[in-house]
């Protein structure tokens, strides 16, 4: 009996690590990529001797990686260089403070204490709070099946009610943080799933978890180093890889997959297919009208979206002693930017800034004595409220280097390379609905409950994972999203199931 066909849409992370496990499980597996490189979001860009990841910049959750290196037979300390990064992250302030926050506990508090010295013990606190709240969400919102009402009615009702789904982010944070430095800090965290503190429901504050008291790394080379690796264990384990291949559509018969529609007029037949594209997108464009039913796709595709970006790859000339690896430039006003962008749908008057600067950890992305800056803001997803006109890019554009002006980093003057994206660039690049990072909304309290599942409801043989599918966002929960899909997928094709 030959190995039944798998196809899957889209070389994301998510797609790789289910095309991956799929194979070692015994499928064939052809993957399809739109765009001349794998990778989905994690992409990179060069120009004149810079380099800059366009997408992650963060490793968090190591142990993911480590699993899905297991299950492909080999070591992930073989295949991938993680560098633990030091400090973490740097705060910065408009009117000088400054906060670096460390892998070491202890230098945190330490760096704590010079800051807001009455909140060292609450700050404690809310790293325990975070664990103990991970220890309780790991299993039955991020490792395991889709959440639902059964999933919470199982957990034990003293650990349940940590889950605090009447309180907001901010509001939990607000119990053990007096400083607003500190509080923003916390709830910045909000934003690793394109959300605002003060409407996002606490257990996301489980975030903040994977990177206080877990750690963060940096793969030597790039985050697009990790693109690489699956690629190559991809290969290595079979998969059929094509590139410049773009699906329209998948195609259903009696309710069941039966394979997919090139753009150049080709078919591919499959026994499944795993879709590592928006859940909205497959709902919406690749699916016939009528596949599914008409409730669920106006829930993707109306259902308020995720926070988008806008980022600027800049080339500097000279060195920035201030800036570390991550830097952080804090909007004086953080409840206004996050009304801006959620209930306006505009960018921000006074926007918080990011840069990651990879040269300060791989001096080799940029020439000599310069620096690749890595700038991102938070967007609003598309929409009416704003339109990313050349006029509207330039005017942004120029916000974002008066906002570092404020922290005295205007590097205008110094510039010697520059690119601009926006969420239309985004939107078009990767088929995210409307531009947006993270799909839905996590603003909402039920929001987990919400989120595609990865085995489709309506149709036999359709797989889904990626940020818009269960377990969310972010690099580590696309590769369990992939992971999920290709079990489920490979439980139904009769395999011995990938592990």
């Amino acid at each position: 009996m030959s190995a039944p066909a798998v196809v899957v849409i889209g070389g994301g992370a998510g797609g790789l690590a289910a095309a991956i496990r799929l194979a070692v499980a015994g499928a064939q597996v052809t993957l399809l990529e739109q765009a001349e490189t794998v990778g989905g979001k994690i992409g990179e860009h060069r120009d004149a001797g810079f380099r800059w990841d366009t997408g992650p910049s963060v490793v968090t959750m190591r142990h993911v990686l480590e699993e899905l290196a297991t299950a492909a037979g080999t070591r992930l300390a073989d295949e991938l260089e993680l560098v633990p990064i030091e400090p973490i992250t740097r705060y910065l302030w408009e009117d000088g403070t400054e906060l670096d926050l460390s892998a070491d506990p202890e230098r945190s508090v330490a760096a704590i204490r010079a800051i807001a010295p009455e909140d060292v013990d609450g700050w404690r606190a809310f790293l325990d709070h975070v664990r103990r709240l991970h220890a309780v969400t790991g299993e039955a919102f991020i490792y395991g099946d889709p959440p639902g009402i059964g999933t919470v009615r199982r957990i034990p009702l003293r650990e349940a009610l940590i889950l605090e789904p009447w309180r907001t982010m901010d509001g939990v944070i607000g119990r053990y943080l007096r400083s607003p430095y500190l509080r923003q800090v916390a709830g910045r965290f909000a934003t690793y799933v394109g959300a605002s503190p003060y409407s996002a429901p606490a257990a996301l504050n489980v975030i903040a978890h994977v990177e206080l008291n877990e750690g963060v790394w940096y793969p030597r080379g790039g985050l697009r180093a990790i693109a690489t690796m699956l690629e190559r264990l991809a290969l290595r384990h079979g998969v059929t890889i094509r590139t410049g291949a773009r699906v329209i559509s998948i195609e259903v018969r009696d309710g069941r997959v039966t394979g997919v529609r090139l753009a150049d007029g080709s078919r591919l037949a499959a026994d499944a297919v795993v879709a590592n594209v928006d859940a909205a997108t497959v709902a919406g464009e690749l699916l016939a009208p009528g596949i599914l039913p008409g409730r669920r796709v106006r829930s993707l595709r109306d259902g308020r979206t995720s926070l988008s970006g806008l980022v600027l790859l800049l080339g500097v000339r000279g060195t920035t002693p201030r800036l570390a690896h991550h830097t952080i430039c804090f909007s004086p006003d953080y409840p206004a930017e996050f009304r801006s962008l959620f209930r306006d749908g505009r960018p921000a008057a006074r926007p918080t800034v990011y840069i990651a600067l990879t040269a300060r950890t791989d001096p080799e992305h940029a020439p000599p004595g310069d620096e690749n800056w890595f700038v991102l803001v938070n967007a609003p997803a598309l929409g009416p409220g704003f339109a990313w006109t050349p006029e509207a890019v330039a005017e942004e554009r120029a916000r974002v280097l008066a906002r570092l002006g404020a922290f005295g980093l205007d590097p205008d003057g110094r510039i010697a390379v520059e690119h601009v994206a926006t969420p239309a660039d985004l939107a078009r690049a990767t088929g995210a609905w409307k531009g947006a990072l993270y799909g839905r909304s996590s603003n909402e309290a039920f929001s987990a409950f919400r989120r595609a599942p990865n085995r489709s409801p309506d149709v036999r043989g359709l797989y889904l994972c990626g940020g818009t599918s269960h377990p969310g966002g972010g690099v580590p929960m696309v590769l369990l999203s992939g992971r999920r899909a290709a079990r489920l997928a490979a439980g139904d094709l009769g395999l011995s199931g990938p592990r």
